[in-house]
């Protein structure tokens, strides 16, 4: 029925008012079956306990009342045992005003008799018109798991050897559970409740013989002809499609479990989502996964974020053109019946769903337009198929749950279509036909075109969530998982387990009319990582015509993991505007660069020299020497009376030194102080601490410098003040704490240092400038800033400025260090704590910026992505100009060259 039959049925009811027939009525106007209201009427399905009430179930709870007060008694009512039969609307009338609840949305109703025809979509759940919506946060969902994990604890304690042969039997036993909950409650079995009610009335309370009568049934349900079997058994309809077709052992109930199928029964299955119900019940197989039950499923916003681009808004845009033409229309129904959706990394479904799901809308609206074309139609069927829809997943009963969403969501599509089409017909969904061809496999081992055949004229898209896992997080055969697909190709082992994906992604879309868009953590465009993946990528002709820069990957479950990603997509051949989205909105661009941003394909590389104009960085001293060089807070409080050794000893500091207010002590001894130190006993035992260290090493450099235990192993030391970046900085900061040093401070290896630097330099590499530059080119430690001077500091692009504009520069930097010193108390990472940050720094900050801005332009820049893109247009320039470029070494190690300075 459509909304407007439903409103006519409802002003029909308020115009032949009749309090006796009031509540049937309404019912029927909903599209509630002859028969089951009649048997209502009677009493067959009314289970409530006292006359003047009624209670259906899982439809409503209506009581007539003399009293004016009726939301109060909604209220009342809705916090009744009777509440356990899940009644979708309490309902309380004095027949002059009606007030009711929805006990799923918890919203409310109280109007009128008479406007009542205005607000008939209150009621339309009854109607089922609410099969698909955006939000997925369901009670039914999280009810139905928590009660699954609950059975599954239970069947495993009572069966100890039930997973002997491994999981696949247990985990196709709740795929067979899951269907006949959802059968009963959908119209796919023919009686409303029948698995739950049958199951009750013929097994014993103590859940003996339940396993038994699961066997029969599971039997029944995969052959065609029952009649000898008992009625109980030979009503059930053959289902076949091969979710009961192989033979298992069915685990033993106890009374427990029995009466968890009870209460499972007693949930409303036709409100469960099977795009997010997959991956809930997923979670309960995997009891690792178990905490935060529901928080691995993907929000539908968020996959719309994915799908739209890809290939939906591209439809909708073909479906506006086509309006009005019969012979477009028809041609857009063949097309879209023909795509393949390919998620090669499935898990249990919700991208392929949700595809689907949107499909069948679009297929809805398409009809829709064609009708007001051509009216004179005969039934209209979907074209759209199950098996147009393709998958790859590793792990079993997730490929076992997509297989079974699929069929669920055809049913939900099937009802939908009905109810929106006058003329849509479903052919009946038993026995079930083929689900989507989802493969259980590898991804990153088995060939995707045997998954997904790809043929000259197919439209295929392939998009999904592929498992990210950085270098740290990868077991062995994970790493020969990368090893396999990277084979032939070097430097990938930094590269985040993802990017798997991106390269069979990209071989599959050579010569055929495919596209891809995966979601991926934001690391695979940032730092070295871009210059890793993305030239195997480009030198493959591939653009990203689309793209979503970083944002958080959040849901509505409970536990919510939230994650930074990204959004790719890819096309081989894609000739217009490309579409770059971000938390404010999008825009259209000429080219999507790897790092996501409005620029030329570039890829930072290492540079063993800055392309800017300014001093020299290095990594500061790096002792080797198994700390005999180091001394302690409490060391040197034992040497700071003593002169003699007092002279020898400077500051030693590093990057965690710096940021968190400490630092410890180091030996700095010339060779002309050898000889007088070394009589000094307390030293004499350092130094021979440090070649006894230096000698047992395995690399051969370090035993050579035990003929030098009196120095560092790596000397970059100048005899000047300096200027000290630690090399990691948590990413939440919005400034890198950078400081000023004296001549007496040793830099350790942790951290950077430039000597001889002036204060205007001070001011560049501490601006919010160098920090949007950082933030895109630096690589990761973990999820931490990871500076390095080849890759941050040698690469910005840094105009030549006027004597002037650095004196403005250095103003603004005494202000920050003024700002600093006025907190002494606080270390650089409470200081910079973007919580915490004194107003007056924040604001000496932003005056900073503003100075280091202008030497770039004289109009301000809108935002972070507005000054990378004009970076990334200035390092473009400042390249072409540079012609003794050269990027890096691998490890490091830098060939001198003239210096080309860049006017």
């Amino acid at each position: 029925m459509t909304s407007t039959e439903i409103h006519d049925k409802v002003q029909e009811l308020v115009n032949n008012f009749n309090t006796e027939r009031f509540i049937y009525d309404l019912l029927r106007a909903y599209g509630i079956s002859k028969t089951s209201i009649t048997r209502l009427q009677k009493g067959d399905f009314n289970l409530a306990k006292n006359k003047d009430e009624i209670l259906y179930k899982k439809k409503l709870f209506f009581k007539e009342v003399e009293s004016d007060n009726l939301m109060a008694l909604v209220d009342d009512y809705s916090k009744d045992e009777n509440l356990k039969h899940n009644p979708r609307f309490i309902i309380i009338t004095n027949y002059k005003e009606i007030a009711a609840k929805d006990t799923r949305t918890n919203k409310n109703l109280q109007v009128s008799i008479k406007d009542l025809p205005k607000n008939h979509t209150f009621f339309l759940p009854w109607a089922g018109q609410e099969v698909y919506t955006a939000s997925n946060e369901n009670e039914a969902d999280r009810k139905a798991s928590y009660r699954m994990a609950k059975l599954y604890d239970i069947l495993i304690e009572e069966n100890p050897e039930i997973l002997e042969n491994g999981v696949r039997e247990l985990n196709l036993f709740f795929s067979r559970l899951l269907f006949c909950f959802f059968a009963e409650d959908t119209d796919i079995f023919p009686i409303e409740g029948m698995f739950t009610n049958t199951l009750m009335q013929h097994t014993q309370k103590d859940g003996s013989d339940v396993h038994l009568y699961l066997d029969k049934l599971f039997k029944a349900l995969n052959t065609k002809d029952n009649s000898k079997q008992a009625s109980y058994i030979s009503q059930f309809p053959y289902v076949n499609g091969g979710l009961f077709q192989d033979v298992i052992s069915i685990p033993k109930f106890n009374k427990e479990a029995r009466n968890i199928l009870e209460e499972s029964g007693e949930l409303d299955w036709s409100h469960i989502n099977p795009d997010i119900f997959g991956s809930m019940i997923q979670a309960v197989v995997n009891p690792d996964q178990r905490g935060n039950l529901g928080m691995h499923y993907t929000s539908v916003p968020n996959i719309m974020k994915v799908i739209k681009p890809l290939f939906l808004d591209d439809l909708y845009e073909e479906l506006e053109k086509a309006k009005g033409n019969s012979k477009k229309l028809r041609k857009l129904l063949d097309r879209i019946s023909k795509l393949k959706i390919f998620d090669p990394a499935c898990g249990s479904g919700n991208f392929l769903i949700i595809a689907y799901k949107e499909l069948r809308k679009l297929e809805i609206e398409i009809w829709q337009a064609l009708l007001e074309t051509e009216p004179q139609q005969s039934f209209i069927y979907s074209n759209i198929q199950l098996t147009q829809f393709y998958g790859i997943e590793i792990d079993d009963f997730a490929h076992e749950i997509a297989k079974l969403s699929l069929w669920l969501a055809e049913h939900q599509m099937n009802k939908y279509f009905e109810n929106q089409l006058e003329l849509g017909k479903s052919n009946p969904i038993l026995p079930l036909k083929a689900s989507g061809n989802i493969t259980h496999a590898n991804a990153t081992r088995v060939d995707w075109e045997d998954v997904c055949p790809k043929h000259k004229d197919d439209e295929i898209y392939l998009l999904g969530n592929p498992p990210y896992l950085g270098r740290s997080l990868r077991d062995t055969k994970q790493q020969e998982d990368m090893d396999f697909v990277f084979q032939g190709k070097k430097n990938y082992k930094d590269l985040d387990y993802i990017t798997c994906w991106f390269i069979k992604g990209s071989n599959f879309l050579k010569d055929s009319n495919s596209k891809l868009a995966f979601v991926s953590t934001n690391s695979i465009c940032q730092g070295t990582q871009v210059s890793l993946l993305w030239p195997h990528l480009l030198e493959k002709k591939l653009a990203i015509f689309f793209a979503h820069q970083s944002f958080k990957w959040n849901n509505n479950a409970k536990g919510n993991a939230g994650v930074s990603v990204v959004i790719i997509g890819l096309s081989n051949s894609f000739n217009g505007s490309k579409v770059l989205y971000s938390d404010i909105g999008y825009k259209y661009v000429q080219n999507i660069s790897p790092y996501l941003t409005d620029s030329k394909d570039l890829v930072i590389t290492n540079r063993y020299s800055p392309l800017s104009n300014i001093p020299e960085i290095c990594l500061g001293n790096a002792p080797k020497d198994g700390g005999a060089l180091i001394i302690s807070d409490t060391e040197f409080e034992e040497y700071k009376n003593n002169n003699q050794i007092l002279k020898y000893i400077k500051k030693y500091i590093g990057a965690n030194e710096f940021i968190k207010g400490n630092y410890r002590y180091c030996l700095w001894l010339t060779d002309d102080d050898i000889k007088e130190a070394g009589e000094i006993n307390e030293i004499a035992m350092r130094l021979d601490s440090c070649k006894k260290m230096r000698l047992n090493s395995k690399k051969k450099q370090t035993q050579k410098l035990a003929s030098i235990p009196h120095k560092f192993g790596e000397i970059r030391y100048k005899k000047s003040s300096s200027v000290i970046i630690p090399s990691v900085s948590s990413e939440r900061r919005n400034y890198i704490p950078i400081g000023f040093l004296d001549k007496n401070w040793i830099v350790s290896n942790s951290a950077f240092v430039i000597y001889d630097a002036e204060p205007w330099l001070f001011g560049i590499i501490s601006s919010n400038m160098h920090m949007v530059w950082v933030k895109a080119v630096a690589g990761r430690l973990e999820s931490r800033l990871r500076y390095s001077s080849q890759l941050c500091y040698n690469t910005f692009p840094f105009p030549e400025i006027s004597k002037v504009k650095k004196a403005n520069i250095e103003e603004n930097v005494y202000a920050v260090l003024e700002e600093r010193e006025k907190h002494p108390e606080k270390t650089m990472a409470e200081l910079y704590d973007p919580d915490k940050m004194p107003k007056g720094l924040r604001q000496a900050h932003k005056d900073l910026d503003e100075a280091v801005e202008r030497c770039y332009r004289l109009q301000p820049f809108q935002n972070d992505t507005e000054r990378l893109e004009y970076l990334f247009k200035e390092y473009e320039k400042m390249i072409a100009k540079d012609t003794l470029f050269q990027p890096a070494r691998r490890g490091g190690k830098q060939k001198k060259t003239r210096k080309k300075k860049v006017k």
